[in-house]
């Protein structure tokens, strides 16, 4: 979201040069610049730590295809703690291990993606209202079963790169 309007007094913004970052939009009251907001989501790769990889589908997405745990980071939460949170909400497992994979822009819904290998300990999916059906898969299954070119492909094949250098 680009900035009108100051947040916090009301007043239109002004367009001013702000050092490296160039001309953008600046409240005159305040005397701040106002940066661009976007939202910033995790995205999990989900494994056994044995091989498999956790994968769910929810067909308010896309029913014919399966997508990884994902969801938006709350107020005050850390991004780790809220990949937990969501594999805990979306799959009842879990996770006793969460590692940074990297981040990816998603440039379509203008938002930022964290992506992580969270490690949990394998049972009975207990899956969320939103989740229609969660499946193990081995590596090279996880990364088909999902749509080619998608963040979590990417995410699931840093994820096979991440574990076969530990």
């Amino acid at each position: 979201m680009r900035f009108e309007y100051c947040p916090k007094c009301g007043r239109k913004a002004a367009l001013r040069e702000i050092g490296d970052e160039g001309l953008m939009p600046y409240c005159e009251g305040c005397e701040r610049p106002l940066f661009d907001l976007f939202p910033v989501c995790v995205l999990c790769a989900v494994t056994d730590g044995e091989g498999s990889f956790a994968l769910i589908r929810q067909s308010y997405v896309n029913a014919g295809t399966f997508v990884g745990v994902a969801g938006y980071i709350k107020s005050g939460e850390s991004a780790e703690a809220a990949a937990e949170r969501e594999v805990r909400e979306e799959t009842g497992l879990t996770p006793f291990s969460v590692k940074l994979l990297g981040t990816y822009p998603y440039a379509k819904k203008d938002m930022l993606m964290i992506g992580f290998l969270v490690t949990v300990r394998r049972s009975e999916f207990a899956l969320s209202g939103e989740v229609d059906q969660a499946q193990w898969f081995t590596p090279e299954e996880a990364v088909k079963a999902v749509r080619e070119g998608s963040i979590i492909q990417q995410v699931l094949l840093d994820a096979i790169d991440f574990r076969s250098n530990e």
